[in-house]
Order: C-alpha cells, then structure tokens, then sequence
C-alpha cells in the first residue's frame, strides 16, 4: 500500500510540476469536393506539455457543412504531439493522433500532420499546419489532406529549459 501512495504522490508532483495545460482552437480547410464550409473543420483541443511532448484530447468537426441521414461529422481524439527542431521562437511540430467519428459509416480516424509553431508569448503560441486524415470503416475507407492555422493558449508561462548547456556561458 505504501508503495502504491508513493508512486501516485510521485506522479502526481511530477505531473503539475514539469507540466503545463494548455486550450488550442484550429481551424482548418481540406482538399474535398463541396462548398466552403462543407471543406471546413473545427477542432478544440485540451491537453497538457512536458517539455517538447504534448498529449492532447481534441473534439471537433470534420465538416461545417449541413449533414444528411444519420452520418455525423462529430468526432473525439487522442493527439500526440511532438516538437521536432526549435530555432528561436518557431518550432517545428508532428503530430499522430487517431480518433473516433461518432455514428460515422468511417469511423477511425488516423491523423498525421506537420506544423510550424510561433510563440508571441510565454502562453500564446500560433501553429500553421498541414497533414492528412485517413478515414476507415467496415466496408470503404477514404483520406484527406488540409491546411490550417491554430492559436494555443497555455495557462502559466512555460520553463522549458534546454537539453543541451552550454557550459562556458
């Protein structure tokens, strides 16, 4: 018992001490056939940051457009992210996430996208992205590319410190 208290207080400090929470909005345009907001999507995503990794929980729309039948375009998912190169401050990213559409004939939803990240602040950072969705359900399977931008606001000031000193300084 007192092991199982110790690793949960651990992980716990560990968690809110090197962590940071963070709210992202990311609008974005895909390649599809159909009108502008049948094109558009929506995510919002809340996650946390450790350092150059992030796990976020993301919830959105994979079209704005009106839906017909019982197919929906609402979907939930896990995003992964991590921050590749850093110079100054933009940073490149990558993300894998994969999700579910709800009620969707396509329902898994693999995502594999890069962006270019613009931190304006200590908590306001600006991502320009692009990837591709994969979607896939029991009888057919289809995919996707877009293009969007995103503004992530992080709820305390980050104290991200290098991997690598410099000693001399």
């Amino acid at each position: 018992m007192k092991r199982i208290y110790l690793i949960t207080s651990l992980t716990v400090l560990v968690n809110s001490c090197f962590s940071q929470t963070y709210i992202s909005l990311a609008p974005c345009l895909t390649n599809s056939a159909g009108t502008f907001f049948e094109k558009s999507n929506i995510a919002l995503e809340i996650g946390r940051q450790w350092d150059v990794f992030s796990l976020g929980l993301d919830i959105g729309k994979t079209s704005l457009g009106k839906v017909t039948g019982r197919d929906t375009t609402a979907y939930l998912e896990l995003r992964p992210n991590l921050n590749i190169f850093q110079q100054g401050k933009f940073t490149n990213t990558f993300t894998a996430g994969i999700g579910y559409i709800f009620n969707s004939k396509q329902n898994l939803m693999t995502e594999l996208t890069s962006g270019i990240e613009y931190a304006y602040s200590d908590q306001l950072h600006f991502n320009v992205y692009f990837g591709q969705y994969f979607y896939s359900g029991k009888t057919d399977a289809s995919n996707v590319t877009f293009f969007g931008i995103s503004a992530m606001l992080y709820f305390a000031k980050s104290h991200a410190k290098p991997l690598i000193t410099n000693p001399k300084k």
